[in-house]
């Protein structure tokens, strides 16, 4: 059998497409899709079919002999980390949107379609419901509400064992609280290789480019019911259009740093304010691990901005050393967790 993986990775206006040939990229495209397009969709199922031809023409147009097709996994059930077979079921909850709308809900469906024409594996691995939680991390103050594992798991996942290696430690001996910072940030302590608590990217912990993070809850009542806006909007200001969005009128960082750097007072404190949101969520994840771990990652897109990252190590580098990893190993993760199925030294997990 081959050993080419084709990883498909969908986003809210672009899909990352990339072949690799064992461990080594040949291939690697963002194909970003007409807004004007998209637009004539309502919701993320019904770009289902115009994507998939977008890929499908692009997958012929580099050989279509592929071993697997792995995809990052949508808003399932909860489930450990590891690498799932799409199956039914997969399909099935991906559709019903189980928990919530996103575009990488596509995900699983466009690698089974695609994996049917090319006669290989369908894969996904490490979706963003994987749910490694202990026991009091599921309390949010009341019964009615109950947190759970909504993250970037993934690029945690990858940050972290990045980090082990970095460090000449055992990954599932080693323990680090993980910053993902991108459009939607997400925290995590983790702890021998499990996420054991995170921020729900999309209503909790910092604000993001677009996100609020955590709202004070008695001013927020307050404006749910003020009548000013349907749920739907209310559900759009809290992600999507809030953070630096909602206070500059820009989700863009290097639009926010080339403000600062004309002398735009606003704009660097709103970046700063950003930022220590984000070292007060890794203190408290700090915490989670009574401060038994190695290092503080920072990664994903923001992370490439020093400005940003040298604010927050200013304010945790007393906990411990700070790796910053900028970008997202996400396609090379996928390509990596489908080539172990491939080669036979890991079995796809049943969903």
């Amino acid at each position: 059998m081959g050993r080419r993986i084709l990883v498909v990775n969908p986003g809210s206006t672009s899909t990352k497409m990339a072949v690799f040939d064992g461990g080594t990229s040949v291939h690697a495209e963002t194909l970003r899709h007409d807004a004007a397009t998209l637009g004539h969709y309502r919701r993320i199922w019904d770009q289902f079919e115009f994507r998939l031809g977008v890929l499908r023409d692009w997958g012929k147009s580099r050989g279509g002999d592929f071993a697997a097709v792995a995809s990052l996994g949508g808003l399932l059930k909860p489930v450990e980390g590891g690498v799932y077979a799409v199956n039914d079921s997969m399909l099935a909850d991906a559709r019903a949107n189980l928990q919530g709308e996103h575009a990488s809900n596509l995900g699983c469906a466009l690698a089974y379609a695609l994996a049917e024409e090319y006669r290989c594996l369908a894969l996904v691995a490490d979706p963003v419901s994987v749910d490694e939680f202990e026991p009091l991390a599921r309390y949010s103050g009341h019964p009615l509400i109950r947190r759970s594992s909504l993250s970037h798991a993934l690029n945690l996942h990858a940050a972290a064992a990045r980090a082990a290696e970095t460090l000449n430690l055992v990954f599932e001996r080693a323990s680090f609280v993980v910053a993902h910072l991108g459009g939607g940030i997400s925290i995590a302590p983790i702890k021998a290789g499990r996420i054991v608590d995170i921020n729900d990217a999309s209503s909790d912990g910092p604000f993001s480019p677009e996100r609020t993070g955590g709202l004070p809850l008695q001013q927020f009542i307050t404006l749910c019911y003020a009548g000013t806006r349907t749920e739907e909007e209310m559900r759009k200001l809290v992600m999507g259009r809030g953070g630096l969005s909602a206070y500059l009128r820009t989700n863009s960082a290097p639009e926010v740093e080339l403000r600062i750097a004309g002398g735009d007072q606003q704009a660097r404190e709103v970046y700063e304010a950003m930022a220590y949101q984000i070292a007060k969520e890794i203190s408290a994840m700090a915490a989670v691990l009574k401060g038994d771990f190695q290092a503080i990652v920072l990664t994903g897109g923001l992370a490439s901005s020093s400005m940003l990252t040298g604010w927050i190590s200013e304010r945790v580098s007393f906990l411990a050393p700070v790796l910053i990893f900028p970008g997202e190993d996400e396609m090379r993760s996928l390509a990596a967790a489908a080539l172990r199925v491939v080669d036979g030294k890991e079995n796809p997990r049943t969903y």
